[in-house]
This record gives structure tokens, sequence and C-alpha cells, in this order.
């Protein structure tokens, strides 16, 4: 488990390196057709030097590779503030972290949540998403909550992109039932998620207090899968201070597989969006 940086530079190296491989080349070759020294591609697959988006544009032309998904991913990886980049507006207050989380979600070709508190960021009306932030960072200055309710709101062009990625979610029903912003908040907040559950490329769940106690209740989690580079996949684990990435191949498949299993305990996605309704109509009484 690492940083974002680390997780991504060594990710990128490892692909690079397979697509030198691939193109039979050594990485002494290698750095003479890009014009480098053959240590630059060493610190580059290994992970331990940093690398411009040119760079990878570089590589990529030198291994002759052509498909224009794989080159859009690597060079997200190299953090290009590419046509999608939105979220580089917001530079001069967002972490790092957080930027590549987003940077990652708007790669992804599917995206796996579990939430056991709160709505997922995706989902969150821009009034449930000012509330929320208002009250978890509670020193913050109103335009800097504004400014981050915005960001929050502003993630969800992913899901109307082209491709659309598909998007499964398991809801702990304490998500439906915690206050946040008050009735009026909430009752909104609630028809989103109905008017969600509806859309073709989404898939939500609740895992209902009846479930009793669960593998994922300890902890939140986003899974980002890449379907055409599996090696790219990454788990995102929130914890009281910020997040931790998981990238071994291994402990991704432990949680896709915790994951799978919730969905599994979970109600099906018509009994869910049942159990939102009444929430829903339970708050606007």
């Amino acid at each position: 488990m690492e940083r974002v940086p680390a997780v991504r530079r060594r990710r990128l190296g490892e692909e690079l390196r397979r697509l030198r491989d691939l193109a039979g080349l050594t990485s002494g070759e290698a750095a003479q057709r890009a014009g480098w020294h053959q240590s630059k591609v060493s610190r580059i697959e290994t992970g331990h030097s940093s690398v411009t988006t040119e760079d990878v544009g570089v590589l990529l032309d030198v291994y002759a590779v052509q498909d224009r998904r794989t080159r859009d991913l690597l060079t997200m990886l190299a953090g290009r503030a590419h046509r999608r980049g939105w979220w580089h507006e917001f530079r001069d207050f967002l972490p790092v972290e957080y930027r590549d989380f987003i940077s990652l979600e708007t790669g992804a070709g599917r995206i796996l949540s579990l939430e056991n508190s709160v709505v997922p960021g995706l989902l969150q009306t821009p009034e449930y998403a000012h509330a929320l932030t208002a009250a978890v960072m509670p020193g913050l200055a109103a335009r800097e909550v504004a400014a981050l309710a915005e960001v929050r709101t502003a993630r969800q062009t992913v899901l109307r992109q082209d491709p659309r990625p598909e998007f499964r979610a398991v809801l702990d029903e304490s998500v439906l039932r915690r206050d946040v912003g008050g009735p009026e908040v909430m009752a909104g907040q609630l028809a989103r998620l109905e008017e969600a559950a509806r859309l073709p490329h989404v898939r939500l769940q609740i895992l209902p207090f009846t479930a009793g106690g669960h593998m994922g209740v300890t902890n939140s989690f986003v899974i980002f899968v890449f379907p055409q580079m599996p090696e790219l996949d990454v788990v995102v684990v929130d914890h009281l201070t910020g997040s931790l990435h998981v990238d071994r191949t291994e402990d991704v498949a432990a949680y896709t597989a915790a994951f799978t299993g919730l969905r599994a305990r979970a109600l099906p996605c018509e009994e869910s969006a049942a159990l939102i309704a009444r929430v829903r109509a339970e708050v606007t009484r």
C-alpha cells in the first residue's frame, strides 16, 4: 500500500516495460531509439524516476503503440492534463492524492464502490455535497466548502462520458438514513439515488441492517477497473486521515471477491430501489 504518486510511477513503469518486451527491444535499444541514456529507461521502468507525458509519448512511439485507449491510459498515469482533466482548475487546494483519485476515476472502465456512511460522490446532489463537506471540514471557509462541493458534483460527468463506465455501488442502509443537511436535502438526495438506479450502466444495491455484520463494515473502498489493462486495476481504501491505494494483484483480487460477496448479501437492484423510495417517503412525511 502506497500513496498514489509511487503507485502510479510503478504501474506506468511496469506497463512500459511490458510494451518494450512486446516490441522485442532491450532497454538499451529503446533508449538509443529515443535518444536517451539507457539508465533513463531503467529508472522509468522501475518507478524510481518521474516521467513526463512527453517521455511516455516518445516511448509509445518507439514501441509502435497505436491503440488510442492504451495511449490515453498510460498518459493519464503520467499525470497528463488531457481533455477530461477539468480538476486541474482546482489544483491550488485539491491534494495530489485527490487529483489522482479523480484521474483514475475518469479513466476507469468499471467502478465498484462500497460505502458505509455517505452517498458516493458520483451520486451526490449539489446540496448534499455542500452539507456533507461543511460537516466533515468545519474549519474551511465558505468559499472553500463551495469549491470542494463543486468538485464533488463535477466528478459526475464521468457517468455521462463516452464511453460510459459501468458503475456498481453497494450502500449500507445507514447511508440512506443518516441525516445530512436536513429532511429537504435528504429527500432530494434519495430521489437522486432513485433516478441513478434506473440508469442502464448503474447497478445500485443496498445492504440492509438485517444483513448484520459484514466484511465491509469497517471501511469503505472503491475499485477502479481497467478492462483493457487489468494490471492497472487499483483499490482505494478510506481511513481516518486520508486513503490508501492498494495495487498488488492478489490484494485487488481479494477486494474484488469481497465486493462480489457483499453484492450477494445485498438486496437485488429492484428491492434496493424500493427501499430507497420507502425511506424517502419517511423523510418527506
